[in-house]
């Protein structure tokens, strides 16, 4: 079932995505070299806390962290560690969820590591810019696939792989609502979009193929070719008129012409 948000509603989820976009901002500034995962899961946790509000991914189905910290070919989930060290060069997925008041905020950036190669750099920003190509067609009356054609083909006209394995989803109350949001599919089809859904879009764009691999520890999503990721999602509610807010944004307004 597909849950419909009002206006306090949505604004209870604007109050969560501001406060996760502060965490994600500090963890960003946090990064550098020669430090362990595992210290910016606990500092994740700190922010969190801090502000009354309950990670959202530690214990989600077993799950042992407040934060999935993917390095390299790692796409997603992967678990902070003490062992594992960042290190300059690498490329670092953070993605992180909270819960303030009850309600559901998720987002997620990619960086690199003090200096990266321009290849890398350049996934990094098609990235993001495959989410905001996919997100402008969030608009009421559009579809489901109308966000994933977007985002595929914007990613594929740099030869780069669409993870299809993993999708983005709505958001609410509850962590993963429905429906499920693709990284590719077909113009008009899919899901018709409506005012007040509320989804997380999250491309998830590798260098090389499109297939996935999970590690032993159950978890951990790596690319079956062992080519670097790079993930960007943000939360966002289809409007009555015209383009979406990002509300793991805040003050960021979309507008029509290209990023």
């Amino acid at each position: 079932m597909i849950y419909l948000k009002n206006a306090q509603q949505i604004e209870c989820m604007r109050k969560a995505g501001a406060l996760l976009f502060d965490v994600l901002c500090r963890l960003r500034e946090a990064i550098k070299p020669g430090m362990s995962t595992a210290e910016l899961d606990v500092y994740a946790e700190q922010l969190i806390r801090k502000n009354k509000a309950i990670p959202s991914f530690l214990d989600y189905n077993g799950y042992p962290a407040s934060i999935c910290a993917s390095v390299n070919e790692e796409v997603v989930h992967g678990i902070p560690a003490d062992n594992v060290i960042i290190k300059e060069g690498d490329v670092l997925s953070i993605d992180c969820g909270l819960i303030l008041d009850g309600w559901q905020s998720d987002s997620a950036f990619t960086v690199g590591v003090g200096q990266i190669s321009p290849e890398k750099q350049k996934l990094i920003e098609v990235t993001e810019e495959c989410f905001f190509k996919g997100v402008r067609q969030a608009i009421a009356g559009n579809h489901v696939g109308d966000i994933g054609h977007a985002v595929q083909e914007h990613a594929e006209s740099f030869g780069y792989g669409v993870i299809r394995d993993l999708t983005g989803h709505g958001i609410g109350r509850n962590m993963h609502e429905e429906p499920s949001v693709p990284n590719f599919g077909r113009q008009g089809h899919g899901v018709k979009l409506r005012p007040g859904m509320t989804l997380a879009i999250e491309p998830m764009i590798a260098m090389g193929g499109y297939r996935v691999e999970e590690l032993e520890d159950g978890w951990t999503i790596v690319t079956a070719d062992s080519s670097i990721c790079s993930h960007y999602e943000h939360t966002i509610v289809v409007n009555e008129h015209g383009l979406p807010e990002l509300l793991s944004y805040p003050g960021f307004a979309l507008t029509e012409e290209a990023q």
